[in-house]
């Protein structure tokens, strides 16, 4: 027990040492991202919003119940909550909520109208006076003076007959379409809703039909003009309701890389005002916004239990910071490493049509119901998504289930890849100079199987370093057994918001090695390409504890092996190979967490 206390002491110090004549410089402090509304805002403020849908919340009872959301929302940069209403028993209450608590939290609120369930053409004085009611708040949003409001479609209203009612001035923002309100004059801004790849015709892209969503930005600045535009963004797209309830509706949009690709063409665009969509709006699995943000089921718990999109936040935070600024990149709104990956559950060839809820007939009114994989599947690659924000650069190690190995070289910045999906536990590692700076496994496996028995196309979302996530509660999964054609789903989350164990096995296959374009925030379509096998083994490479040693001794063992060399008694050598580490290197610091 002496001798082996002696060589853990000695190792202990050659260790540090090593270490103590590599140490790396600080990095530089990072840029504050605040968030401070003026009582008054300006027409020429960039403001960004996120809708938030009051119809699936009528069961919050009091004010506190929305501070969650806007200290949420408040911490990434976002001004303002859309309040989407319908005709609810309930939605003056809930609006009364929200705009109390958006005034205790320094956040601004405005109503839109969702004209699914209101009438514009007999409904313009109800408008106005909705508006009217909500105007003198403080927690209103006004542009100018003006009262800011805004809908879900609405073309046809009778706008002079609104702004009658409402007796304020009133800065209208609708979502009407150009082509059915030629007449500019009835707006003062215009929201455009399709923020998403589609086929023109409110469904995914088709070959002879495709439109980008820039496309749809330059159809509204066109008629707009000199007015302000309000810009869409989402991240995601998938729908699955089957006739367990009355609104079926079952089809995708590609989402894929989106978040990340239409943050940057913001950058380049730089609109008055951008909405994303959507806050909370789990039935499109569009949501941004945590899954314990408090809500009753729709029936979306089928696809959205234990399918956190947290992180998609995380990645707008210097984006947001960088639109407001008038940056073209995030880079210096950028305070820390993190990685940023999703991925859906399932391979999209994965048969589920024995167990799948929307198999069977259903009230398809709408043209929107669809059997089986929904409508648009064919969009959307098999592919985990990674975006590294990145203050140096550094290497990214992505291992997807049984695949090898992908490494890349992700530069300083945001920058993006898609790697690949394997069923299988999902890891992904940042490493600079040899050394391991993040590393991780993801909660949540690419299975085989049908979860719940059904096409799940809606994307876990997570992120290193490892930050806890929200989990559905009891209300949000009341109806996640209802239309189920399996009995082994339980309205219960199997994922816990923590991070998985660190001492994860790590896969013992080479890696593949993957070179992306060198052009930053570029999404890369290279094919992956392998590498060559390694050369004849020279040293040791890869080593552990010696039987019978303390655990305690394996992560000076792995440190040292950078140098190739095992030292006998406390470590053992199991593998062979070319040192990751010479005396004409780098070092590579402390071991990571991939060691412990």
């Amino acid at each position: 027990m002496a001798g082996h206390t002696l060589s853990s002491l000695l190792l202990g110090i050659i260790a540090i040492c090593l270490w103590a004549g590599h140490m790396p410089g600080a990095h530089a402090v990072p840029v504050p991202v605040t968030n401070s509304l003026d009582p008054r805002q300006s027409a020429a403020d960039k403001l960004v919003f996120a809708h938030f849908m009051i119809g699936i919340v009528g069961n919050r009872g009091s004010s506190a119940d929305y501070d969650y959301d806007m200290q949420k929302a408040k911490a990434i940069g976002i001004d303002a909550f859309a309040l989407n209403i319908g005709v609810d028993g309930y939605t003056d209450t809930q609006l009364g909520f929200a705009y109390e608590s958006a005034a205790r939290n320094n956040m601004k609120v405005f109503i839109s109208f969702d004209f699914n369930w209101w009438h514009p053409s007999t409904q313009a004085t109800d408008v106005g006076r909705k508006i009217a009611q909500y105007a003198s708040l403080p927690a209103q949003l006004k542009i100018d003076g003006k009262v800011f409001a805004s809908s879900f479609i609405g073309d046809g209203l009778d706008v002079a007959q609104m702004k009658a009612a409402a007796g304020v001035n009133v800065f209208r923002a609708p979502n009407f379409n150009p082509s059915q309100t030629p007449n500019n004059g009835v707006v003062d801004s215009a929201f455009n809703w399709m923020a998403w790849p589609n086929n023109g015709a409110n469904k995914a892209p088709q070959p002879g039909h495709s439109f980008s969503v820039a496309d749809g930005d330059n159809a509204y600045k066109a008629w707009l003009g000199s007015k302000p535009y309000m810009a869409p963004i989402s991240p995601w797209f998938s729908t699955h309701f089957g006739p367990e309830v009355s609104y079926s509706k079952n089809w995708v949009f590609p989402g894929d890389l989106l978040w990340y690709s239409r943050w940057n063409e913001i950058l380049t665009l730089g609109p008055r005002y951008v909405e994303i969509i959507s806050w909370n709006d789990y039935g499109e699995s569009h949501y941004i916004g945590p899954l314990d943000s408090k809500h009753t089921d729709d029936g979306n718990s089928k696809w959205v239990n234990d399918m956190p999109h947290e992180g998609w936040m995380e990645l707008a935070k210097p984006f947001i910071a960088a639109y407001k600024a008038g940056a073209s990149k995030p880079d210096a709104y950028i305070s820390q490493d993190q990685i940023i990956y999703w991925y859906r559950p399932t391979l999209k060839s994965l048969n589920c049509d024995a167990t799948d809820t929307t198999m069977q007939d259903a009230n398809n009114s709408s043209g929107n119901y669809f059997k089986g994989r929904p409508n648009g599947y064919e969009t959307m690659e098999d592919a985990v998504f990674v975006v590294s924000l990145l203050k140096t650069a550094g290497q990214i190690k992505v291992t997807s289930g049984g695949n090898s190995a992908v490494t890349y070289r992700a530069p300083a910045g945001a920058y993006a890849q898609k790697i690949p999906m394997g069923v299988g536990k999902q890891r992904f590692e940042l490493v600079r100079n040899g050394q391991s700076v993040l590393s991780g496994t993801s909660p949540r496996d690419i299975s085989n199987t049908c979860p719940c028995g059904i096409y799940n196309f809606n994307a876990f979302v997570g992120q290193l370093p490892f930050k806890p996530f929200g989990s559905l509660d009891s209300e949000g999964l009341a109806s996640l057994t209802v239309g189920l054609h399996v009995s082994t789903c339980q309205p219960t989350p199997t994922l816990i918001g923590t991070a998985p164990p660190p001492n994860d096995p790590q896969p013992t296959y080479p890696p593949a090695m993957w070179e992306p374009p060198s052009i930053p925030r570029t999404i890369s379509t290279q094919p992956v390409t392998t590498a060559p096998p390694p050369s004849t083994p020279t040293s040791c490479n890869r080593d552990t504890v010696a039987d019978e040693e303390s655990p305690n001794m394996t992560g000076l063992c792995n440190f040292l092996c950078f140098k190739g060399w095992c030292p006998p008694g406390p470590c053992k050598c199991n593998s062979f190979g070319t040192p990751e580490w010479s005396d004409s290197n780098e070092a590579p610091g402390l071991p990571g967490s991939r060691f412990r």
